[in-house]
């Protein structure tokens, strides 16, 4: 039996949907006018006054806002209530260094948590449920989102976090825990652990997971659902718009159902910005309708996408994304966190070294794995192993504080890295993805 959160939201009809999408975009576009400097000069730029935009159908004739924007604005040229008025923040890696930090009012998490809590009781969860939540918390938002979503379903939450796999798994077995959230590649590592122990999926007592934050395939799914014994549910986010929910999955699993009421989703050519039939694939672009303190207007996430209005069989109406089937741009999602070759090198050429390198990523056992090959300079090439060891290490420290995780780095004799006559292969991604 399909379980609903805010059934007459989740299965209202196109009309009603699109009467809350009207009217919510004409108030949010009024609301960064008079709140947003840094809006309503992009919106002068074009020629634009609120009073061009009567409803949802006018959306296309705003200005993009893109990660250059967060960054031109960052820290608090974006938000649009007073900082009395926010009570949090949550935050991503951004491209070079300077992170993309997303304000909230009391209001906005509540929303956000409602979105969460569509994502749990679309997977099967109710206030009988234990729910272990081990994404990262902090500032990562993947944590406090299922934890709040947790919370409004009535589950008892069991607030990990991510790491120390022994201890996860002692809870899950302890507490049956019922359901579990992480990413892919962490749910896919605790099934492994827990066959080397020796247990049988019927063993385990959890029913259904919520993974999110990375890619991931069909075939990784499988292998999830045959070791835990569960049913794999995706979820996406992003923290610029809220973090997990705004689109998750059904009992269908067979793409994610945005939250409408919430975000107006646009498929775009990338080259040009024009905005795509509906069914062609494209970049991905969100419009949050409902957020206070931080309100993005045609966000380009530069995830290539598709979406679909085709009737689903779990009864909601809200509009269907597939998995991201790539990115706009060159991020690359490792073990959750985004990662830009751009932020590794800053780091080797304030190191002193050429910008000759290679980014190998790589899935091992289910843990996304990161190689950095650094050419040295000829000045620098020695054979004394000490020497290179010290260097690596002082890499891969750089790297830890830029990124936030721990990449593995190789040292290279000078003009060792291939050279090639168009745009230098930077990134060998050999995940099966």
């Amino acid at each position: 039996m399909e379980r609903y959160y805010q059934p007459e939201i989740e299965c209202a009809s196109r009309e009603q949907i699109k009467a809350w999408q009207d009217e919510r975009l004409v108030k949010q576009v009024r609301h960064v006018w008079d709140n947003v400097p840094y809006y309503r000069k992009k919106m002068e730029e074009k020629g634009l006054t609120p009073d061009d935009i009567q409803s949802s159908d006018d959306l296309h004739k705003l200005p993009f806002v893109t990660k250059a924007d967060l960054r031109e604005a960052y820290p608090y040229g974006l938000v649009a209530k007073p900082l009395k008025e926010c009570v949090r923040i949550q935050s991503t890696s951004g491209t070079t260094g300077k992170r993309v930090v997303a304000f909230y009012t009391q209001h906005d998490i509540d929303l956000w948590e409602d979105c969460c809590a569509r994502a749990i009781m679309a997977a099967g969860g109710t206030d009988e449920d234990v729910c272990q939540v081990s994404y990262g918390y902090g500032l990562f938002t993947g944590g406090p989102g299922l934890n709040g979503g947790s919370h409004k379903v009535g589950c008892l939450t069991i607030p990990t976090s991510s790491g120390n796999t022994e201890r996860q798994i002692m809870f899950i077995k302890d507490l049956s825990a019922t359901i579990l959230c992480c990413t892919p590649s962490y749910a896919a590592y605790i099934g492994e652990t827990m066959k080397e122990m020796g247990l049988t999926p019927d063993q385990i007592p959890l029913k259904a997971g919520i993974f999110g934050a990375e890619a991931w395939s069909e075939e990784m799914r499988q292998d999830i659902q045959n070791t835990l014994g569960i049913k794999a549910y995706d979820i996406y986010g992003l923290t610029e718009l809220s973090g997990p929910g705004v689109s998750f999955e059904c009992s269908a699993q067979t793409g994610m159902h945005i939250n409408e009421d919430h975000f107006i989703a646009e498929i775009i050519d990338p080259d040009t910005g024009e905005v795509l039939p509906e069914g062609s694939k494209g970049e991905l672009v969100f419009t949050s309708i409902t957020k206070e303190a931080f309100p993005l207007l045609r966000y380009r996430t530069r995830d290539i996408c598709m979406l679909t209005r085709e009737k689903c069989s779990c009864g909601r109406t809200h509009v269907k994304m597939c998995k991201p089937m790539g990115r706009s741009d060159d991020m690359l999602i490792i073990r959750g966190v985004n990662v830009f070759p751009s932020q590794i090198e800053t780091v080797l050429l304030n190191h002193g070294y050429p910008a000759n390198y290679q980014i190998i990523v790589d899935r091992v056992k289910n843990t996304d794995t990161l190689d950095v090959q650094v050419e040295m300079t000829p000045e620098m090439f020695t054979d004394n192993m000490g020497e290179i060891a010290k260097r690596q290490k002082e890499l891969v420290d750089g790297l830890r504080s830029m990124l936030g995780l721990a990449a593995k780095v190789t040292l290279v004799a000078p003009k060792s890295i291939v050279r090639s006559e168009g745009k230098a292969v930077r990134v060998i991604d050999k995940r099966k993805i």
